[in-house]
């Protein structure tokens, strides 16, 4: 009777949907120019087929501040962008979910926007994983030490 149970307990598991870790990738650091856009990459490793219900995250914490904003979401085919926080007419969606890639663009890039991007992303089943983040660094033309700025209030 108890070999049975087991050998059942085994099926049932087997058969049930498993969710599987995904694996979240961004550069480590990035260095722009003063004036000039920047390209920010994400991309997901998963082993199953890209969701349609796949998502995106990306939040920003300045250099000195202890809390991130959230700055744009993608869900359901929709991308959302901050329309009131420090990017607000400067991001840009430009990633392509078929391919796993919820790469943003900033345009226009100031000493304020030194700091963390941090990115994640869901592709249902698989959503147990680590967000990546990546540091951005805004340099002034003609100069190798990158501006450290204030903190800006928004």
């Amino acid at each position: 009777m108890l070999t049975l149970l087991v050998l059942t307990s085994v099926v049932l598991l087997s058969a049930a949907p498993q969710s599987e870790a995904i694996v979240v990738y961004t550069g480590w650091e990035r260095h722009a120019l003063v004036g000039s856009d920047i390209r920010l990459s994400c991309s997901f490793f998963s082993w199953r087929w890209t969701s349609d219900d796949v998502t995106f995250s990306w939040s920003y914490r300045p250099d000195g501040a202890k809390d991130s904003i959230s700055i744009f979401h993608y869900t359901n085919g929709v991308p959302y962008v901050d329309n009131k926080g420090p990017f607000r007419d400067r991001l840009e969606f430009v990633g392509n979910p078929a391919r796993r890639d919820g790469s943003i663009l900033i345009r226009n890039l100031d000493f304020y926007d030194n700091g963390t991007f941090t990115c994640d992303a869901k592709n249902p089943p698989d959503i147990v994983g680590r967000p990546s983040s990546v540091r951005l660094l805004v340099f002034e033309k003609n100069s190798q030490v990158p501006v450290q700025s204030q903190f800006r209030l928004v």
